[in-house]
């Protein structure tokens, strides 16, 4: 079986590579993904929450620190897991396990928000995770997760900087490798409506359906924020537990 992303973490090069990129000041993640995440998520007062994916838990953290009632990581990654054990310590309800997605038992009507960020396209299968999600929240609760965009995943992306945008294979769902960072990274892909069914049909409601499109403040230098209007990098969508 094919690794669902953890273990290009835990090779040395590979994690240290990822960690120096998101420090970069106009990285995706932080000007793309992360906006509307949090736009999405809203005030997370009091709230019990599931992060799938957490990486090192530096949302987890944010999240804490803005008054969220407690915070579960998951992370498969050991490195990882590692670090989101020392960024959350001292902090008062938060917690992380290292164990993969799908190994997670999702104990019934346990949280009030599920959020993963940029995680669930390693998997093969979301079909039993999201009916897992569906049971762990509680009546009302939210499940928003942002992934690598449709249009993004269809085609193998070689290193680099692209300067064209070519969508191929876009209904040949299934599994692709991703030349990044050095190393090889495995992902799964799936199209918009195959995301939007597999909520449907886990019991969700869907609520949003947002793209990382690019606003001017986010960004520093024009040349990235038009850069960024080309193409969409992220989806993101929240379901909403009836009852």
């Amino acid at each position: 079986m094919r690794d669902n992303g953890t273990d290009f973490y835990d090779n040395d090069a590979n994690f240290e590579k990822y960690m120096q990129r998101r420090q970069w000041q106009e990285n995706a993640n932080d000007t793309l993904e992360k906006p509307v995440i949090m736009e999405l998520l809203g005030d997370c007062s009091d709230r019990h929450i599931l992060d799938l994916g957490c990486g090192d838990a530096g949302f987890g953290v944010e999240l804490l620190k803005k008054g969220c009632a407690a915070y579960m990581g998951i992370e498969g990654s050991r490195k990882m897991a590692e670090a989101s054990e020392s960024n959350l310590t001292g902090l008062n309800n938060g917690t992380v396990q290292h164990m993969r997605m799908e190994d997670y038992a999702y104990p019934p009507d346990a949280y009030d928000v599920v959020i993963s960020r940029l995680a669930i396209h390693y998997l093969q299968d979301i079909a039993g995770l999201f009916r897992g999600i569906h049971q762990t929240l509680r009546p009302g609760g939210r499940f928003i997760f942002s992934v690598e965009h449709p249009v993004i995943t269809s085609t193998l992306q070689p290193s680099g900087m692209r300067t064209n945008w070519v969508v191929d294979n876009y209904f040949i769902e299934g599994y692709r490798e991703q030349q990044w960072l050095g190393g090889t990274v495995h992902k799964y892909h799936r199209t918009v409506e195959d995301y939007f069914t597999a909520l449907t049909e886990a019991g969700f409601r869907v609520a949003s359906l947002r793209e990382s499109k690019p606003v001017r403040e986010h960004f520093l230098t024009e040349e990235t924020y038009e850069r960024r209007r080309r193409i969409p990098l992220f989806l993101f969508l929240e379901g909403v537990k009836k009852g």
